[in-house]
């Protein structure tokens, strides 16, 4: 896509993106992309975090089409069956099946070749400082960007141990400005706090988007080396009464992304805020693509008018 001048601007202005974190509703992201496509909106540059990293890093790829039939061909059962479970390593889960798919989608592409700038944002888990990865091997940028604590284990990169980038900046907008954005539009999955309050009060879903029934009934099909009843239960087990570990680490995590989120707009705003409305959609729902996918379209229409306005200001007509 090609950008417009308008006459009294010698410099060609630069559109940024900058997708959230967000765990399973990050499908939402793949919505928004396919609505601001259809406005024609002019993509410069590209930042995301987690979620926004995976989803942003296919899009630049040129592989969202390729992601998005993987993300609705998920089932609960078969979400469980990329659990390669592993402990001791740093987290619950080896990663190395979620891994081979970054793989399949990006193959060896690097950041420095993609059609636009790209930042995934990253924590150093050494430091404590804020990482953006901006060069080389693109499926690691978003290994790092998605490393959950807990959940995935660090990813080790030029002598540094790198984890989810939500830990630090959930809505990477000065990610996306220090490229050269001249307008940022945003897509935030952290605000739909209405949500996120009729999940809690509706949802049998104990671990915020894992039946635990279908869990227990498909640790049958996990490796052999599974651990013992007893430590699953404890995992994806549990009741209301009794929160399981899966639950505590995403109502925490989703806790976390909500404050900081907040935090780090009040320090530097969008141009273009979308907030597709997600809070109902558990953190590990990644069977629900179809409905967030949907949703990340809603959103950008609803924001078309400011959207727009905020175009024409720039001197960018589309």
């Amino acid at each position: 896509m090609t950008n417009n001048v308008s006459a009294g601007h010698s410099r060609r202005r630069k559109v940024g993106l900058a997708l959230s974190s967000g765990v399973a509703r990050g499908w939402a992201h793949i919505g928004a992309i396919r609505a601001l496509n259809r406005l024609g909106v002019p993509f410069d540059i590209v930042s995301g975090c987690s979620a926004g990293a995976l989803v942003g890093g296919c899009y630049l790829a040129r592989q969202l089409d390729q992601l998005e039939k993987w993300a609705l061909s998920l089932s609960s059962r078969r979400v469980v069956g990329y659990l390669d479970l592993s402990f001791g390593r740093g987290g619950m889960i080896k990663g190395e099946k979620i891994k081979n798919e970054l793989r399949k989608f990006v193959g060896q592409q690097r950041i420095e070749d993609l059609h636009a700038p790209f930042i995934a944002v990253a924590t150093d888990l050494g430091t404590g400082h804020e990482v953006w990865l901006r060069e080389g091997d693109l499926a690691e940028a978003i290994r790092a960007s998605i490393a959950m604590p807990g959940l995935l284990p660090p990813i080790e990169s030029r002598g540094r141990w790198l984890a989810d980038g939500a830990l630090l900046d959930p809505m990477p907008v000065a990610a996306a400005r220090s490229l050269g954005a001249d307008l940022v539009i945003a897509v935030n999955l952290n605000t739909d706090i209405l949500g996120k309050m009729r999940q809690g009060a509706t949802s049998s879903r104990l671990a915020l988007g894992f039946d635990p029934g279908a869990l227990l009934a498909a640790q049958a099909e996990l490796a052999e080396r599974a651990p013992p009843q007893s430590l699953t239960q404890g995992i994806f087990g549990g009741g209301r009464e009794n929160p399981n570990i899966f639950g505590v680490m995403m109502t925490s995590l989703s806790i976390m992304q909500d404050r900081l989120t907040r935090s780090r707009l009040a320090g530097d705003p969008p141009d273009v805020h979308i907030t597709p409305r997600v809070g109902h959609i558990g953190l590990l729902e990644f069977e629900r693509a179809e409905e967030a996918i949907r949703e990340g379209e809603n959103a950008v229409e609803r924001a078309r008018p400011e959207l727009l306005d905020a175009l024409e200001a720039m001197g960018l007509a589309i």
